[in-house]
């Protein structure tokens, strides 16, 4: 691995697991910023896309701006409903766990939609993968149960809020699968140009962000209102410091993946994301003190295995007659 790539992947390692430690401070004090937290990293990356990726403007799309409006529908609902489940009784652990959960989403959709056929070795890894999210969900319900109390003035209980939570998730999950389907059809046609797609993913849904003035203008406020911090001799709310930090780190996060990808193999790429990821859970259980029992822990094994297995990280035996059409 040469230079470049190894600092890629520190620079994945700090940047993306930073970028959720950030997250996670951020949901805490406010479990409904996630669109505050969205509209900061669009504006971001949109306004350093438009310096650096088109130049200022000069330099034209080599995709054309109509093929990126269905991509930009998949990516901005994403990452909205993504946020947006924080507000329903999710953990950080189940969240990190369930988002792993991509390849599985992905299977389906690809055998529905595009008619994909795989080997048996990936079915058993996605199989690894479903059972890994089952236990960790039943197990995370089941601490919600437990501690959840029948409000008094008749509304709906905590438990109730946490299955919609659930069900905004594995929307999340199939919408996002469906975003790679769609990516990589426009990719075939046209070539790939991440730059160009990260660009105009984050910047086309913007005025979007007007319909969301006023929710946008109450977590602003309560950030405005967030107990006081130093740093570097400067001194501002809290939440504005972990927003700004979140803002930072998903800049770092999402260009050390770029690199990583030009420079290592599709395999040493996934390697670093799904390490990334586990780390990013340890981080949550430990750091931040999230519940987690053995039955979490037999499902991440689950997850993070079978996602090593369907990526052949971990080389496995191989049947001698694969299925007509393989990922």
């Amino acid at each position: 691995m040469n230079t470049k790539a190894a600092l890629a992947v520190l620079c994945v390692f700090i940047g993306c697991g930073s970028n959720g430690m950030f997250l996670e401070l951020l949901v805490k004090e406010d479990p409904g910023s996630g669109n505050l937290v969205n509209f900061a990293q669009f504006l971001f990356i949109s306004l350093e896309g438009f310096l650096i990726t088109l130049r200022c403007g000069t330099k034209k799309s080599i995709i054309p701006i109509r093929e990126y409006v269905m991509l930009v529908i998949f990516f901005f609902a994403v990452s909205t409903i993504n946020n947006v489940a924080f507000n329903f009784n999710i953990s950080m652990t189940l969240h990190l766990i369930f988002r792993s959960g991509s390849l599985m989403a992905n299977m389906i959709l690809g055998m529905v939609l595009m008619g994909k056929r795989y080997n048996p070795m990936k079915y058993l890894s996605v199989a690894m993968i479903s059972v890994g999210i089952t236990v960790c969900t039943i197990a995370s319900g089941k601490d919600v149960g437990e501690s959840s109390t029948e409000p008094a003035d008749g509304g709906f209980s905590d438990y109730f809020w946490w299955v919609i939570g659930i069900s905004i998730l594995t929307a999340a999950l199939f919408i996002s699968a469906r975003m790679g389907l769609y990516q990589e059809v426009i990719f075939k046609k046209y070539g790939k140009h991440p730059r160009e797609a990260l660009f105009f993913t984050h910047c086309l849904p913007l005025p979007w962000y007007l319909l969301m003035y006023s929710d946008l203008a109450t977590h602003m406020t309560i950030a405005s209102n967030s107990v006081p911090m130093t740093f570097v001799g400067l001194t501002m709310p809290s939440m504005w410091w972990y927003l700004l930090g979140n803002v930072l780190t998903q800049y770092v996060c999402i260009n050390s993946v770029f690199v990583l990808t030009t420079e290592c193999a599709s395999l040493t790429v996934t390697l670093v994301v799904t390490l990334r990821k586990f780390l990013s859970l340890l981080v949550s259980i430990y750091y931040f003190g999230n519940p987690f029992t053995a039955a979490h822990w037999f499902g991440t094994f689950c997850v993070f295995f079978g996602t090593l297995v369907y990526s052949d990280v971990l080389p496995m035996p191989r049947t001698s007659k694969d299925t007509k059409k393989k990922d």
